[in-house]
């Protein structure tokens, strides 16, 4: 029987996912805003076999509030800039061949136009190659810089997301795989009966379409989504074909993975139309002891009011730096942005009766996601059991900074994979849906007349 094999991404959370990270003495400071970076990194990734990189973003600088009131702690947390991520895909196709480019464009703050020209045109440019991940805007610092005061309501915005994803994947089918003939001798470019009006009146978008950028090579890109609230987990099962989430335990990946899984009938799609990747944050020692040295010296950069104030975008409402800090995490009202994030969170605390503290420097650790401290072998054992046990696909891989932790979870974690046979030794197409294992979407309209000429 042929073993299943585990997806990864490399999710370039630069300049480190830890928020003390960049202050480690091998950590390169510049992997935020320097290119020739993200190319190396990109680069690195492809020569190991990952499946994707993935761009997280934001169009604000978080803690914005807290820095306009004169926060001089949040001087101290990185990840403040960061290039635009579509601009960096299309710049990285033309140093990679292989490897799959997705990054972040929330709903929220877009126009489904723009979005699906732009990753069209980057799925053309990279043969195939891209995805986009579909966020509602996770941070309500983002609403200050688009004409609110207040950021968008839960429900509004995943309203909003859901009707935004049927106007670009609409728009992905303005144009059958043949509609331009490019004909010299009659002087036609296209056919006419293959362009396709979407002509969509909706609640929030009337677009008459169509779109400006043919059929792309992959049929139209991959699309990712990563939210893990209620109605995140609905337009996952809808919509995505990748799924980034953050669990911390085995039960509960397998509960997401089987709810997610089990909600794409509905939809008409199977389980195996979707990709549920967790983040790992791997600290890697050549034993365990080393590993957990590793893994102390980290913490031992990370002050705790820093710590504190990452910890508090998830806790709206409540002055969490009023609390002791060796005290039990308060309890929080329902957020109005990163919901599952902020229940992941409360869980967490709860489940292992963590201080404030704790929860505070775990938090920052991570970003919520699996911390994993060991030898290869042992990261190696973790992620083949989640895979084996219908937990996940695959993992996103993020690290605490660049590129030291990378280059040896892509040396040494890999191919113990590899090893096991778990993990592929070379790509099995050129495509993103090729080496994901995904399939082509039909054209809406090619399916159509297909369906009508059978009858």
């Amino acid at each position: 029987m042929t073993k299943k094999q585990l997806k990864l991404g490399a999710f370039l959370s630069t300049p480190g996912n830890h928020l003390s990270g960049w202050r480690h003495p091998d950590a390169a400071v510049d992997t935020d805003m320097d290119f020739a970076w993200y190319m190396r990194l990109a680069q690195m990734a492809e020569k190991h076999l990952y499946d994707t990189i993935f761009f997280q973003d934001t169009v604000a600088v978080g803690g914005s509030d807290a820095l306009k009131a004169g926060d001089m702690t949040r001087t101290r947390l990185c990840r403040t800039v960061k290039l635009e991520p579509t601009a960096c895909l299309a710049a990285m196709a033309m140093g990679t061949s292989h490897i799959g480019l997705v990054a972040t464009a929330t709903t929220t703050f877009n126009e489904p136009y723009n979005i699906a020209r732009r990753f069209a045109t980057i799925d053309h440019i990279s043969g195939g190659r891209c995805g986009w991940n579909l966020v509602t805007s996770q941070i309500e610092d983002e609403a200050g810089n688009f004409n609110l005061d207040t950021h968008v309501d839960h429900a509004a915005r995943y309203e909003r997301a859901i009707e935004f994803y049927e106007v670009v994947a609409g728009l992905w089918d303005s144009w059958e795989i043949d509609a331009f003939l490019k004909d010299k001798e009659s002087g036609v470019w296209f056919d006419y009966d293959k362009m396709h009006f979407l002509d969509h009146h909706g609640k929030h978008f009337h677009v008459r379409g169509p779109l400006n950028v043919s059929r792309t090579p992959q049929g139209r890109p991959v699309v990712a989504q990563a939210g893990s609230s209620e109605p995140g987990k609905e337009l996952a099962a809808r919509t995505a074909d990748v799924v980034f989430t953050a669990q911390t335990e085995l039960a509960a990946a397998q509960e997401f993975f089987a709810d997610v899984k089990g909600r794409t009938a509905k939809y008409g799609r199977t389980p195996d139309d979707v990709k549920i990747m967790p983040g790992i944050t791997p600290v890697i020692g050549r034993t365990m002891e080393e590993a957990k040295e590793k893994y102390d010296q980290l913490q031992s950069l990370l002050p705790d009011d820093v710590a504190l104030a990452a910890l508090a975008r998830f806790t709206r409402g409540v002055d969490i730096f009023s609390y002791p800090l060796d005290g039990p995490m308060p309890d929080l009202p329902e957020a109005n942005s990163a919901k599952s994030r902020q229940q992941l969170i409360m869980t967490m605390a709860k489940k292992h009766n963590m201080t404030l503290r704790e929860v505070a420097r775990s938090v920052s650790a991570a970003q919520g996601h699996r911390v994993l401290v060991g030898t290869p072998e042992y990261i190696a054992d973790e992620m083949q059991e989640w895979l084996e046990k219908d937990a996940c696909d695959g993992f996103n891989v993020i690290c605490n900074y660049y590129p030291k932790p990378f280059e040896d979870f892509s040396t040494l974690v890999i191919p113990e994979l590899q090893r096991r046979g778990i993990f592929r030794t070379a790509y099995e197409g050129k495509t993103l849906r090729e080496n994901l294992g995904l399939k082509v979407p039909e054209n809406r309209y090619t399916a159509a007349r297909q369906a009508q000429a059978a009858e």
